[in-house]
């Protein structure tokens, strides 16, 4: 790879310097309703609690740790951030024995969080917060929170953040180890929240700065087998991708980050231009050669999230994604989230892909209900699939969040749910698949979630076969914790 060219395009995002952004951090917490408790964060604790409630049968077979990520922490010396993606990570580890279930939360020791918390005060801007400067910024990774996802990567948890380094942690103890350089040309090198896991091991991943993307080829092993940099088009968000067996799949909406802006001292959300008259363009890259790629053109629309992706023997390529109209979401309730409000979120429907190489056409066939999070089985990561499961919300009133779980099948159409009472909220929901079967779906449906009435946490264990019977356990921590993003079973 490049470097010297890489990074020159790096420098030109102006991600080095000081970050400006929708405001001034504010003073006091908020007024939260009850129902929203998490969006409080921790004032930068760990907890642990060495045996949760459990209603219900744990399935003996079902044994090992859930590792999640998110930000935990919003508020220092009376100021609070005013956007959910500016909090430092705090990663949990919900270990699953013989004994019963355990729960850890620790937070990551990144240079900022280090540093602020030394200092009891905000020291550096975060991604929707202006922070008046007290320490240096030296990289991306001076802005680092570590607050997305993990990854389990030779030995090492790793603690995602799309913008910079990953963080690597003891995955026992949860301990900060410190970032990680998968190479010296990679080092310091944004590297994204969202990497794929093949059925044998094989993992890819993506970091995007400026006009390009980085991508990444790791062995089973966890030894990186290549990096390259390919072009994107200036795109001003890139959250996710997908896999096939033959191809690396992004979708681009039409979101420019205008420099120019940025550089004169706007926010980051202002700095982002919507065009909804110009294309969304799905770029496939071919993993055996980077500088091969197809491109194709939808209607304009934004999306965080992928459930996965997969192509015939003709090279027509379809895949599953969570499709909003636009940036709102994140531009626009997000903070209104942050800042109290409880108001119902923008629509967001499940959307199916299909690419074909030999017309250069591409489609979009969408279903409604407002759902997000999609995940399939890890066994056909990249392979045709016949399950997809995400979280979803019947009432979305501004108060209930996600409250339904549901597993559906993308070619039928076929649908099989269960609604959770008012005033539990669901985060993302993952399958573990059974151990020693090969079938889809053959497994476990697990995910946390918050109950308000009680002001607890928790996590349920459903049969991914049949959801609508209700979770077969729920086990219930004694607090509640800060809401998560993403998280792996390991």
């Amino acid at each position: 790879m490049e470097r010297r060219a890489f990074l020159s395009s790096v420098a030109a995002t102006g991600l080095v310097a000081a970050l400006p952004t929708t405001g001034m951090a504010k003073s006091g917490t908020p007024a939260f309703n009850p129902r929203h408790t998490p969006m409080r964060g921790f004032d930068g604790q760990d907890v642990s609690c060495d045996s949760l409630a459990i209603e219900g049968k744990l399935p003996p077979e079902l044994r090992g740790t859930f590792f999640r990520n998110g930000p935990g922490l919003f508020e220092r010396g009376g100021e609070r951030y005013l956007h959910p993606f500016d909090g430092d990570g705090l990663v949990h580890a919900y270990r699953f024995t013989d004994k019963g279930v355990s729960h850890r939360a620790r937070f990551v020791r990144t240079e900022k969080f280090k540093a602020e918390a030394q200092a009891g005060k905000f020291l550096i801007n975060g991604f929707g917060t202006r922070v008046k400067a007290g320490m240096p910024i030296t990289s991306s990774d001076s802005f680092n929170t570590a607050n997305t996802s993990v990854l389990l990567l030779k030995g090492q948890l790793l603690a995602l953040w799309e913008g910079g380094s990953a963080y690597a942690l003891d995955p026992n103890t949860l301990e900060t180890i410190g970032p990680v350089a998968f190479s010296r040309e990679l080092a310091k090198l944004p590297f994204s929240a969202h990497p794929k896991v093949e059925p044998d091991g094989t993992t890819w991943n993506f970091g995007a700065f400026g006009k390009n993307l980085v991508l990444y080829h790791f062995a089973p092993d966890g030894t990186l087998v290549r990096s390259g940099v390919v072009e994107s088009g200036g795109v001003g968000m890139v959250h996710d991708f997908v896999v096939t067996e033959r191809h690396i799949v992004f979708v681009l909406p039409p979101a420019e980050f205008d420099f120019k802006a940025f550089s004169s001292g706007k926010a980051i959300t202002e700095s982002i231009i919507w065009h909804p008259d110009r294309p969304t363009r799905v770029l496939a890259i071919d993993k055996s050669d980077f500088s091969r790629r197809r491109e194709y053109e939808l209607e304009a629309f934004s999306l965080f999230h992928f459930g996965n992706a997969w192509e015939d023997a003709q090279g027509v390529i379809r895949a599953d994604f969570v499709r909003s109209d636009n940036l709102s979401l994140m531009i626009d309730w997000m903070p209104r989230m942050m800042a109290g409000e409880s108001i119902p979120a923008p629509t967001t429907n499940a959307a199916f892909l299909t690419a074909d190489p030999s017309t250069g056409k591409a489609r979009l066939e969408m279903r409604t209900g407002n759902c997000e999070f999609p995940a399939v089985d890890p066994r056909i990561v990249g392979r045709r699939h016949r399950q997809l499961f995400m979280p979803g919300s019947v009432r979305n009133d501004g108060y209930s969040g996600f409250d339904y779980v549901m597993r559906l099948d993308p070619e039928t159409g076929k649908e099989d749910r269960y609604v959770f009472e008012a005033g539990v909220s669901l985060e993302e929901h993952i399958v573990v698949p059974r151990p020693g079967s090969c079938k889809e779906g053959d497994g476990w449906l697990v995910g946390v979630g918050f109950d308000s009435r009680r002001q607890q946490s928790l996590v349920n264990v459903f049969e991914a076969g049949n959801l609508a019977a209700g979770p077969v356990a729920i086990a219930r921590l004694p607090y509640w914790v800060p809401s998560c993003f993403h998280g792996r079973w390991v």
